[in-house]
């Protein structure tokens, strides 16, 4: 099992940027997938982004060309940098990990991901 830590929100003004951190512990993540969710009040939640092993990357099409992931397996660390950001982008993220590489039509599915952090709020001010 993999702990991941999420940080990095806030409070941003409409057209702004952050970047959270997923730091994982108990385990390399350096074979996984890394996926970052995200969940508005009322809403389910809903796939934003992940990388493979190999840097594949998949986006949601609401955050391309605004959001990017990365990672750093030297220090077992995932990044979402999100630029551009919008109300609509106001939520709770949630960084997760799948030990398994999900086939490409299962990337998008909470349910092909094995562990969570804890969520950090982004919201967007207008």
């Amino acid at each position: 099992q993999v702990q991941l830590v999420v940080s990095g929100g806030g409070l941003v003004q409409a057209g702004g940027s952050l970047r959270l951190s997923c730091e994982a512990s108990g385990r390399t993540i350096s074979t996984y997938m890394m996926g970052w969710f995200r969940q508005a009040p009322g809403m389910e939640r809903e796939f934003v982004t992940a990388i493979s092993w190999s840097g594949i990357t998949y986006y949601a099409d609401s955050v391309k060309g605004r959001f990017s992931i990365s990672r750093d397996n030297t220090k077992n660390t995932v990044y979402l940098q999100m630029n551009s950001l919008k109300p609509e982008d106001t939520a709770v993220y949630y960084c997760a990990a799948a030990a398994s590489t999900p086939r490409p039509y299962r990337v998008r599915v909470r349910e092909a991901y094995d562990d969570w952090g804890q969520g950090t709020q982004v919201t967007d001010s207008g």
